[in-house]
């Protein structure tokens, strides 16, 4: 086929001489797969769809900013494509596509607006607010009805052409099960950004948190997975730059395909590619996962009044739900403005090429989604059998790494915990919230609280999932911190410029009664304590336990429960060092130890409840004070709050890989919310039986030979957690 000569409209500022020095450019018609600009060694493939649109230009920038237009005069499938032999790594490009600007038909086709390729694997540049990005004439009384000619290029972000070609040196995806794992969420500029071991041109970067002292933090620590906060190319809305902040958390997705170039020291050059890949290559080698919190649910255009940077101008109705009787404005279930069109099959292909993508080509080991009930929307009502499910259950790459929901948006019937399919685990937002309400002694909180700590069935195993499909937290980024959540009963929120009107006000906090720092040692003392009750409820509940980055060293956002807008040290995690962060360091350390180096503490199925064998004693046992077991009554009865739970290890209902069962320690874990200290009597299965105590919270360190009798009493002071080892009767009675 003989080659097309593209045809060249120069931007404004480019001179006369630029315009008579070019040649034309050899353009080849390529191919309508992959979408994107793809690199094959000798030239590059560019692709794009839009449906509605009736002409589509490649435009081609230099680093000055001048601008080569080429018409695409290939359309296969509503496919535009073309091929340019001279193309290559670094080139910088975006699209304009012609079409009707009828916004009240849902049409807002603007060429005077430069695109950004949703398949681009990189982006060059930031948004610049005083750019003429709206398609529509700002201050015209019809508003978005209006359409705007001003040329957006020079304040747009480009697409860049990447090399695909990377030395993985034979790493894989690590595919730790879920119930062996414990999440670490993390912010990756947040996390690096003030570390004193990290080289300063690496701090806040990718770089820096695949570095040496980042890395062997986390596997000291003893996490086997990291949970990275948003990192696909995001946008700054104009409301917080106008207020001098920025949208650290970064839920605010331009682009599906590119890590974003802020938290890359190489760059936004296409280096942060390759500086994302050995963020990952370094994490894996100390056997850390990596999964991404992902935000498929909208996108960073916002509602009919927002900006034109992408799909709002390549095909506005395949990509966003618009209103059923006005197609000018969009359905909003996220709170953002828009939401993305999922039950379109372009918005599909979109998300499930986005996910291979970040699978295969970046080598992630999971995905925890955002507002993940919106992907699920198929008309109107949450549909747990969508098409989305559908195609992300057969797709050979993606049924097999880690799946995680947030659970619900912010549409109606939006709350949707435990109601996802089979291969999906949730946010577990109702053990996020009964514990905090037992360990404040709420009344009313015992029955529930049985169901927490042995991995919600009551929510799960209906639908045939195990415990790991409850990932189990006290805290998150949304929301206070866990030195916060014991430290203030009100959020402090002043600071992102909204009279503290923004976040959260049902918090199940408790201050100890001052709000904030204090000087009082028992305070203090109480809160440290507090700390370690909820750490210990964490890591010992089963299920999958997810800990929020900075929380083993008392991490403090000063009371601000929505720090989204917070690039700064509210957000950032403090490394001084301090006696008080260390101590509570080990102490989540030694319980992430004790939790994976037995299976009884993290187990595959759920408890039956019955008894072992033929046996008096059950997989799991529920005991008063006085060493007998609960009554339906007594767990119905708000006023009781002290309870020991029993957890069999004779037996954990699995077997090994030869089919033989599993058999671990018992554990008695004994809980004490109540500002009064107990005596708690240990049941008696046998009178040769003996326990270790191991953990007691109103210390920091683990026990070591503190050995008690059964049917002796463990005194449990107020508002402490006790964990008890049955040992062997010959071990020593008393040290």
């Amino acid at each position: 086929m003989a080659p097309m000569q593209g045809r060249r409209l120069s931007s404004n500022n480019m001179s006369d001489s630029d315009k008579n020095q070019r040649l034309p450019r050899t353009v080849l018609p390529g191919r309508p797969y992959p979408l994107g600009a793809t690199w094959d060694g000798a030239g590059t493939n560019f692709a794009l769809y839009s449906h509605s649109g009736t002409a589509v230009d490649l435009c081609l920038f230099d680093e000055q900013g001048h601008e080569e237009r080429i018409p695409l005069q290939e359309q296969t499938n509503f496919v535009w494509h073309c091929y340019l032999p001279a193309a290559l790594p670094g080139q910088l490009y975006g699209y304009r596509v012609h079409g009707p600007y009828e916004p009240k038909r849902g049409m807002r086709f603007n060429p005077a607006k430069l695109l950004l390729d949703p398949y681009a694997r990189a982006v060059s540049g930031e948004v610049n607010w005083k750019a003429p990005l709206f398609g529509y004439q700002l201050g015209h009384p019809d508003a978005d009805l209006s359409c705007d000619s001003g040329d957006s290029a020079w304040g747009m972000p480009k697409g860049i052409i990447v090399s695909p070609f990377f030395d993985w040196e034979n790493d894989r995806p690590l595919r730790t099960p879920l119930n062996d794992s414990v999440i670490y969420e993390m912010h990756v500029r947040g996390f690096t950004i003030q570390h004193p071991d990290i080289a300063p041109e690496l701090r806040g970067t990718y770089a820096g948190l695949g570095s040496p002292p980042a890395v062997q933090y986390l596997k000291k620590l003893g996490i086997t997975a990291v949970e990275l906060m948003p990192i696909h190319d995001m946008l700054d809305d104009k409301r917080l730059i106008d207020r001098g902040l920025k949208n650290y958390w970064g839920y605010n997705t331009t682009n599906f395909f590119s890590p974003a170039a802020r938290y890359a020291s190489a760059g936004d050059k296409g280096g942060q590619v390759a500086e994302f890949k050995s963020m990952v290559k370094a994490l894996h080698r100390e056997g850390i996962e990596v999964i991404l919190d992902v935000v498929y649910n909208h996108t960073s255009e916002g509602n009919h009044l927002g900006p034109t940077l992408s799909f709002r101008g390549i095909d506005n109705l395949t990509y966003y739900r618009t209103m059923n009787d006005d197609a000018r404005y969009y359905m909003d279930y996220t709170g953002t403005g828009n939401s993305l069109n999922v039950h379109h099959p372009q918005v599909l292909k979109l998300i499930m090429d986005s996910l291979r993508y970040w699978v295969e080509d970046m080598h992630i080991d999971g995905f925890r989604f955002d507002l993940a009930a919106t992907l699920a929307r198929e008309l109107h009502d949450v549909d747990r059998l969508s098409a989305f499910f559908d195609i992300i259950h057969q797709d050979p790459v993606l049924s097999q790494v880690k799946l995680i929901a947030e659970p619900w948006d912010v549409g109606e019937g939006g709350y949707q915990v435990g109601n996802f399919p089979i291969l999906w685990a949730e946010w577990n937002g109702k053990y996020r919230d009964v514990v905090r309400r037992y360990w404040k002694s709420e009344d009313g909180t015992l029955a529930e609280l049985g169901y927490r700590l042995t991995g919600s069935s009551d929510l799960y195993q209906r639908d045939g999932r195990r415990p790991s499909a409850s990932v189990n937290f006290i805290t998150a980024h949304d929301g206070f911190t866990l030195n916060d959540l014991v430290s203030y009963n009100e959020k402090h929120n002043e600071a992102n410029g909204e009279e503290n009107r923004d976040g959260s006000n049902d918090n199940h906090s408790w201050n100890m009664g001052v709000e904030g720092p204090t000087s009082d040692p028992g305070i203090i003392e109480l809160r440290d304590r507090q700390k370690r009750n909820l750490l210990a409820t964490l890591m010992l509940s089963q299920g999958v336990p997810m800990i929020l980055g900075g929380d083993e060293i008392g991490r403090t956002q000063r009371g601000n429960n929505n720090a989204y807008c917070q690039d700064n040290e509210i957000s950032w995690l403090d490394w001084t060092p301090e006696a008080g962060k260390r101590a509570l360091f080990e102490f989540t350390r030694d319980l992430i130890r004790l939790r994976l180096e037995h299976p009884n503490l993290h187990r595959r199925k759920f408890f039956q409840d019955r008894e072992i064998r033929g046996t008096v004693e059950k997989d799991v046992g529920w005991f008063r004070p006085d060493g007998e077991e609960m009554t339906d009554e007594e767990w119905s009865a708000g006023w009781v709050r002290c309870i020991g739970v029993r957890l069999n290890g004779e037996t954990l209902n699995d077997s090994d890989s030869k089919g033989a069962p599993l058999h671990d320690d018992t554990f008695m874990l004994l809980l004490n919310p109540h500002h009064e200290p107990i005596d708690f009597y240990l049941p008696k299965p046998d009178e040769q039986t003996h326990w270790e105590m191991i953990v007691n919270t109103i210390q920091p360190k683990f026990y070591q030979n503190h050995c008690i009798q059964a049917g002796e009493p463990v005194r449990l002071a107020p508002q402490t957690l006790v964990v008890l080892q049955q040992v062997a009767p010959h071990v020593p009675t008393m040290l």
